[in-house]
């Protein structure tokens, strides 16, 4: 199956150098099965206020380009977009936006509708002036339809995830869990899109099964 529009330049398979919503505008319409997206916010940043982001630990994090409520929005705008009937969306989030919700980040998307969440964790405490961060959250949303066991094959994901990970990039994420859901949700050959890759965890997912991929990351990449 054709993904890419007759014009694009990004290409499958590869470590694009590019910004996500310019690849989302080069995938064909109702393509794709499933989507990562991992947004790259201040809000734990500013939630937190350190005022150590210069240090070590925070330095890497905090160098990264930060993505606006209203540039997430967009990105969403054309993940459901490019997303088929019933295909899923799979969203990384921390603590706070679990706790104050994210409603704003998908009011201009109807069709896009939670239906589960996966805690991730990590298994390494991190910061907190309160208690110390230990988990990520993905926040599992569909596209309407909204279909379950004619989308979804595997039975055995559990909703709390233990997987520690090496880290190759400030938000390093934990391929075997993404590797799991791509098994749940795609058929060998299909595409899994990751516009904001980072350290390419999907990409790396999607090769150990025989899976196509199509992203980039704004920093990150091959030439």
């Amino acid at each position: 199956m054709m993904i890419l529009k007759e014009n694009a330049t990004v290409k499958e398979n590869h470590r694009n150098i590019c910004d996500g919503i310019e690849l989302l505008r080069q995938i064909r319409n109702s393509s794709l099965k499933a989507v990562f997206f991992d947004p790259q916010y201040r809000g734990i940043l500013d939630k937190l206020s350190y005022g150590n982001e210069g240090e070590k630990r925070c330095k890497a994090r905090s160098s990264l380009v930060q993505m606006t409520e209203m540039e997430i929005q967009i990105f969403i705008a054309e993940i459901e977009r490019v997303i088929a009937d019933s295909g899923y969306l799979f969203l990384w989030v921390d603590k706070f936006h679990i706790a104050e919700g994210i409603k704003l980040w998908l009011e201009n998307t109807p069709k896009m509708k939670i239906v589960d969440v996966i805690t991730w964790n990590k298994g390494k405490i991190g910061m907190g002036y309160r208690t110390r961060r230990k988990a990520e959250y993905l926040v599992v949303i569909q596209k309407e339809p909204i279909l379950a066991k004619a989308t979804w094959k595997l039975h055995n994901i559990p909703d709390v995830w233990d997987e520690k990970v090496i880290k190759k990039h400030p938000h390093s994420k934990p391929t075997e869990l993404q590797k799991q859901l791509i098994l749940a949700t795609t058929e060998e050959g299909d595409y899994v899109c990751d516009p904001a890759s980072g350290g390419y965890s999907v990409f790396d997912a999607c090769n150990s099964i025989n899976r196509n991929f199509i992203g980039c990351d704004i920093q990150f990449g091959d030439n």
